[in-house]
């Protein structure tokens, strides 16, 4: 399977040389199912607490050919569920411990990377939302003064005039926006490729072209193990990571649901152009409509772009051909255009792929001591901090189950999502919440309040 043919794939400094198939049996101690963010944190994290590990990752293209090396490189405190739902859920002091680990974590993520010596184009630069409508500046206004009450202070999350965000950022019909700290941007393929090459300077073996057939459960006589195409490995551990490919392996159809997040990048832009719109701290941005959109200044001055919009396919299929969308490319060229009246030149590249969604909107990490299983992912498009997290989670459970952690007290840690509903329940809820969510946007930038947004909120919970 080649690389998606993105942004981010074509400007690595090198080109992309698969590394050699497993033929043979092996007997590891953590054989790690997916060479993206979770499963490559995850190994170097436990080489660190324990360099003697012996550590085999297993990738079925190439490392970083899911959503880590296509995604829109937004390392960010984001978490998928609603702070009301978190605190509803796990009250309020283990919300306030996510909050300000996902917040640090950001800070590490980067530390990490330097001492790797990867060059990701990390820039801390903080994240904008835009209020584009009044109802949109209404519901942001509400969230900063929840967040407040909920602990948060001015220091991590913002209201902004349109004057004060125009420092920072400009978009067309701005009538203010949020800022916040606690999000960095960096070139997600840059980072996986050089992750997954500090990993074998750890002494961790990975395999790519490497498709895993089944994962078999351990018991008290024999390890766990993984049956690939053309051989098999056994071990004391075997980590999932395979996020919005989960359902693709057996018995895991219901799981996550894998929704399409696509994404387009511009032309470089001129200084003309960045003097105008600002975004010199490399500030990520977003608006606040219903169907996510989300941007990033780039290194080389383009604009990368990206949204949700495209339907989730029936029986949880995933296909090389989903991660193109006519619709919804040119839906986003609109949109980019929208707020960026004068954009130069064309959009240059067209991509998209796969994300794993939960039943309840929550990650989670699990590891089972008596089947050598675990698992993590179900991220929701907030994953490049999040795997980071969860990877350390997982390497704390596995190397010192008896100990506990700041990762491993995290709400998610040990927590099972729901498996969604049969189709076509599956297909008919997630489509109807993807057209209600188009709905109120389209409502709500002529002004009005729509009764979609309320029934979307009734359907998700969120």
């Amino acid at each position: 399977m080649e690389p998606p043919r993105s942004l981010w794939w074509s400007t690595l400094d090198q080109p992309v040389t698969p590394r050699t198939a497993l033929s043979s049996h092996l007997d590891v101690d953590v054989a790690i199912v997916g060479g993206g963010f979770t499963g490559l944190w995850c190994a170097r994290e436990l080489k660190r607490r324990d360099p003697a590990l012996r550590i085999a990752v297993l990738e079925k293209s190439v490392c970083g050919f899911g959503a880590s090396g296509r995604n829109g490189g937004w390392a960010s405190s984001f978490y998928p569920q609603s702070d009301d739902a978190v605190i509803e859920r796990y009250g309020h002091d283990a919300y306030r411990h996510l909050r300000l680990e996902l917040q640090r974590a950001i800070h590490s993520l980067g530390e990490a990377i330097a001492l790797e010596g990867i060059d990701a184009h990390f820039v801390h630069g903080g994240t904008l939302t835009f209020a584009r409508d009044e109802i949109q500046a209404a519901r942001l206004s509400a969230e900063v003064q929840a967040s407040h009450e909920h602990g948060a202070t001015a220091s991590d999350l913002v209201w902004l005039s349109s004057d004060e965000a125009a420092e920072r950022g400009r978009v067309s019909a701005a009538l203010g926006a949020t800022y916040s700290p606690h999000c960095a941007r960096l070139h997600p393929a840059r980072l996986v490729r050089e992750l997954a090459e500090a990993n074998e300077r750890l002494g961790v073996t990975i395999f790519e072209n490497t498709t895993v057939k089944r994962i078999i459960a351990g018991n008290a006589t024999s390890a766990a193990q993984v049956i690939t195409a053309g051989a098999s490995v056994h071990a004391r551990f075997i980590v999932r990571a395979t996020e919005g490919f989960t359902t693709t392996l057996p018995g895991e159809r219901r799981s996550v649901a894998p929704i399409y997040s696509l994404m387009i990048a511009t032309d470089p832009q001129s200084r003309a152009f960045w003097d105008e719109v600002g975004f010199r701290n490399y500030e990520t941005f977003s608006d606040d409509r219903h169907l996510i959109i989300y941007g990033q200044r780039t290194n080389d001055d383009r604009v990368a772009f990206g949204g949700r919009g495209a339907p989730y396919h029936f029986g949880s299929t995933v296909e090389e051909r989903f991660d193109e969308s006519p619709k919804v490319f040119g839906a986003l060229d609109s949109t980019l255009r929208q707020l960026f009246p004068t954009l130069e030149g064309d959009v240059a590249f067209r991509w998209g792929g796969p994300l794993a969604m939960t039943r309840d909107l929550s990650p989670s990490v699990v590891v089972d001591y008596t089947s050598g299983l675990a698992s993590a992912g179900g991220y929701t498009g907030d994953g490049v901090v999040l795997s980071y997290v969860a990877a350390n989670a997982l390497a704390d459970l596995i190397v010192a189950p008896d100990t506990e952690t700041s990762f491993t007290r995290l709400p998610f840690v040990q927590h099972t999502s729901r498996r969604w509903e049969a189709e076509p329940l599956r297909w008919l809820g997630i489509n109807v919440a993807l057209a209600l969510a188009a709905r109120a946007d389209r409502v709500e930038g002529r002004g009005s309040m729509s009764k979609a947004s309320s029934w979307l909120e009734r359907l998700t919970g969120h």
